[in-house]
């Protein structure tokens, strides 16, 4: 790893743990970041603190590394073949893939390197160059961008939702400014959907977080309540009837509440005049095979969350096609993936959707998980009673979002501590003893949020820890506390938070 100070620079760089050399250089021809394959090749002259590209440049390429930038930024190539000294002053070459990009005004470039020996054939082979391995680096460098991308969007739309749903949680309902928040709301949710799918497509592990069993019911009464604050329905619209002992089923949380508010959604669009919404959940236990519409469930028990309208139905001809990706019948701009993403994310559970309609008398989804028959503990506490008044150290590089954090847990009665970066957390703690919780981002520059927990269990295992990002959680990882995915509300933090402090 390079420096302190070179560290500090906040880049993500996700090439890390790339099996080859990769090097993140800014416009001064400044090495700002250098991954453990490129410090094993080109050693200590990386971790001076101010080293330049100049440092590995040998003087068989032509022109110097600062004028090589310049004039490939006239003419960009994606790929081309240069020389380095490498450590012991043995010169090796490479097909190097170069991408450059912009962050607050400065320009970078990352640099990919398939470093080969100086002897002629090898030489020869570089200068020709791999297409396959060309195409795999410059694929690599537009995910690493596409990556940077997404957490930073992720960041922005953190913060926007989350000073949003503070305020709409305290204005009244009839404020004049309520229906201009709402669409604020609506619209940072929207571009969420697109970050996040960003950050999917983004990473080349297709990791997924582990599902870990909960109690879908209060997944299910957060989500209604969303609607109950911003559909404009009458009294009596909506009736709740879940079940007071769910049984367990294990479910990615992100992902089932997009499944659940695109239904909602869907009821909310469908109704008419007086129209109404019913909610129910219920245990279900089968002693063999049976078909629900569309849907075969093997015996064993399962949870039902069933989502009823009585608005205008779909149409007998239609119905076959609900699912299918791309078809719809609202018009505007519908891009016809809703419920077709409502099956995926189900059906991923190994679950699964059945929908019943009549026209005229509305309709009914049915969503089907497996369950294990044991219940889960709700951990004692109101879903409508958020406050607190334990300390949190809140950690991220972001320092916007520390304040919109340290803002709305502060509303609710916390103390809250603030460090922009994982060694700064760790001087608090150290004067602040007495903390109760510590939420942090995983991917921060120096010290990684992962870097801090594995600290933080073996130094004070007594203080719980609320872990964030915009990344898909990893699979294999909830040992190291519970996990929220950005871009969150305020309340689907203060939630989180009540959450992670009734653990044992």
């Amino acid at each position: 790893m390079l420096s302190a100070d070179l560290m500090k620079l906040d880049v993500v760089f996700a090439l890390e743990n790339a099996g080859w050399p990769a090097l993140l250089v800014d416009g001064g021809s400044i090495l700002c970041r250098a991954n453990a394959a490129a410090i094993k090749l080109f050693g200590p002259v990386l971790e001076g603190g101010s080293a330049g590209l100049s440092a590995i440049w040998s003087l068989e390429n032509s022109g110097s590394a600062e004028q090589f930038l310049a004039s490939w930024e006239r003419s960009p190539a994606p790929t081309v073949a240069l020389k380095f000294r490498a450590k012991g002053g043995m010169v090796v070459s490479a097909l190097t893939s170069i991408c450059a990009f912009t962050k607050e005004g400065e320009k970078y470039f990352v640099l990919q390197l398939l470093p080969e020996t100086a002897s002629p054939r090898t030489e020869a082979r570089a200068a020709g160059g791999d297409a396959s391995v060309a195409h795999k680096q410059k694929l690599d460098c537009a995910l690493q961008l596409a990556r940077t991308v997404a957490l930073d969007f992720n960041n922005a739309l953190t913060i926007i939702l989350g000073h949003t749903s503070l305020v709409l949680s305290q204005v009244e309902p009839n404020h004049p400014w309520r229906a201009s928040l709402l669409e604020v709301e609506k619209s940072a949710a929207k571009a969420a959907e697109i970050a996040n799918d960003l950050g999917a497509f983004s990473r080349q592990d297709k990791e997924v977080r582990s599902q870990t069993a909960g109690n879908l019911n209060l997944l299910v009464q957060r989500c209604v309540e969303v609607f109950q604050r911003e559909a404009s329905l009458g009294p009596g619209a909506w009736q709740l009837q879940l079940e007071r002992k769910l049984f367990a089923a294990k479910f990615d949380e992100a992902k089932m509440q997009q499944a659940l508010m695109k239904v909602l959604e869907n009821a909310v669009q469908a109704l008419r005049g007086n129209g109404r919404v019913t909610v129910q959940s219920r245990n279900i236990e089968l002693t063999e095979p049976t078909q629900d519409r569309n849907v075969r469930l093997a015996a064993g028990p399962y949870v039902c969350v069933e989502i009823s309208d009585n608005g205008c139905g779909i149409e007998p001809e239609v119905l076959p096609r609900i699912f299918e990706p791309f078809f719809t019948t609202k018009h505007g701009n519908h891009r016809g993936l809703g419920l077709a993403w409502v099956y995926g994310i189900v059906t991923n559970h190994g679950g699964g959707v059945a929908v019943s309609s009549r026209p005229g008398a509305g309709t009914s989804v049915r969503i089907y998980l497996p369950a294990e028959k044991r219940i889960v503990r709700d951990n004692g506490f109101a879903v409508d009673d958020l406050t607190g008044g334990q300390t949190i150290l809140m950690v991220d590089d972001e320092d916007l979002l520390l304040t919109m954090g340290q803002t709305v847990l502060s509303a609710y009665g916390y103390r809250v501590l603030t460090a922009n970066s994982g060694q700064k957390a760790l001087d608090l703690l150290a004067r602040n003893p007495a903390v109760d919780l510590v939420i942090t981002d995983l991917v921060m520059p120096a010290m990684s949020g992962r870097e801090l927990i594995e600290h933080l269990q073996r130094h004070s295992p007594a203080v719980r820890i609320l872990c964030t990002s915009g990344y898909v959680w990893p699979a294999g990882q909830n040992h190291i506390g519970t996990y929220l995915q950005k871009p969150f509300t305020s309340q689907d933090l203060l939630l989180k938070v009540k959450q992670a402090l009734a653990q044992e």
